[in-house]
């Protein structure tokens, strides 16, 4: 995407809403909305056909939903784009939900247009977890303990090397590749490879997913 705008598709179902989202997003350089959809239908198949590089997602959408769209999305492109949530509630399940579903962050409806912005350039350039304290409240009030996730923590870890391992845990802080490299004293490079390694051995697309299934199976505490 260097050099190129950060192409975006617009899905909610509020006429309203879309047009408040394109109107802000439209007024920034190097942000370009290419599609509008009502439903999460219309969204999946827009997102085919045009192949954006950012989706802004709401859950509640009639028809299809923006977890069962997203779904769609993940599973049935090769390089998906990266989808974010728009929401009213953070806590809402469906949020947590479409985070699972392959969601990499979600923004609050109420956000200002400054965030609004911000998010969608870090999302698209970033390596970093979007708003990490917020992902991991939503783990916490939806991951529940018990000895089957001790026994899938441990199989993880055995999965994992001992440098792998320790990215995980830095990764689940929401640090960027180049605050863990400074932490572990290594290059941004190595610290890339290990991610990839992550993601390979947990078998999943981005660091939002790798963080969910380390909450999910033990690895970390999100409490």
């Amino acid at each position: 995407m260097n050099g190129t705008p950060i192409r975006i598709v617009l899905a909610d179902d509020e006429h309203l809403v879309r047009t408040a989202l394109r109107a802000i997003l439209g007024a920034e350089s190097g942000l370009e909305v290419v599609g509008e959809a009502a439903t999460g239908a219309e969204a999946v198949s827009l997102v085919r056909e045009l192949r954006p590089d950012i989706v802004l997602m709401d859950v509640r959408m009639p028809e299809v939903d923006g977890i069962r769209a997203t779904e769609r999305i993940m599973t049935g492109m090769t390089g998906p784009p990266r989808v974010i949530v728009v929401t009213t509630f953070e806590n809402d399940s469906y949020v947590y939900e479409a985070l699972r579903a392959g969601a990499c962050g979600f923004l609050l409806k109420r956000a200002g247009a400054d965030e609004l912005v911000q998010a969608v350039r870090m999302v698209a350039h970033s390596d970093s977890l979007l708003f990490p304290s917020a992902v991991r409240a939503l783990a916490a009030a939806h991951v529940h303990c018990g000895s089957a996730r001790e026994e899938e923590a441990a199989r993880l870890r055995k999965r994992l090397s001992e440098r792998e391992a320790e990215v995980l845990r830095l990764m689940t802080a929401g640090l960027s590749n180049a605050e863990i490299a400074a932490r572990m004293t290594v290059g941004p490079a190595t610290v890339k490879t290990h991610v990839a390694g992550v993601l390979a051995k947990l078998g999943v697309r981005d660091r939002t997913q790798a963080v969910i299934a380390a909450y999910e199976s033990g690895f970390v505490s999100p409490r």
